[in-house]
């Protein structure tokens, strides 16, 4: 399974911020919607990634006045990204390898969608129950 036929007919618009986006607005955004990340665009180009951990850095390095700056100066970028046809299980292990929990999914330079480790191992959980499943029936009617 490719990560592309993962977010395939997901109809819900990827949650992002610019890089001029204050880092407490930011913050705002991933308290509400419960998530831990987001891509940061500056105009119609992915210019990296904002996460809960760039905040912890950002405050660790720059105390509350974190708050106060931009995004883009917190930010980590490069984002990691991945196309369409990565498998899921090249999609899971280039995470474990960067540390890493979400991927950009980009074609042609441009954002179709977002995926977290959460919907990786879902899938393969998914996957490897309908795995089993089809093993018993198996053995039951040999």
């Amino acid at each position: 399974m490719t990560v592309g036929r993962l977010i395939q007919g997901r109809d819900a618009a990827v949650l992002t911020c610019s890089t001029d986006t204050p880092v407490s607005e930011a913050v705002a955004m991933l308290a509400e919607r419960r998530i831990g990340a987001m891509p940061v665009t500056e105009g119609e180009r992915l210019a990296g990634m904002f996460s809960e951990r760039d905040v912890i850095y950002g405050l660790h390095q720059h105390g509350p006045q974190v708050l106060a700056k931009t995004v883009g100066e917190v930010m980590t970028a490069p984002a990691v990204t991945v196309d369409p046809d990565t498998t899921v299980l090249q999609a899971l292990s280039l995470m474990t390898r960067r540390r890493i929990r979400h991927l950009p999914v980009l074609s042609d330079g441009e954002m179709i969608g977002f995926v977290s480790i959460g919907d990786l191992v879902k899938h393969r959980i998914d996957q490897i129950q309908s795995e089993a499943e089809a093993m018993r029936t198996y053995i039951q009617m040999a």
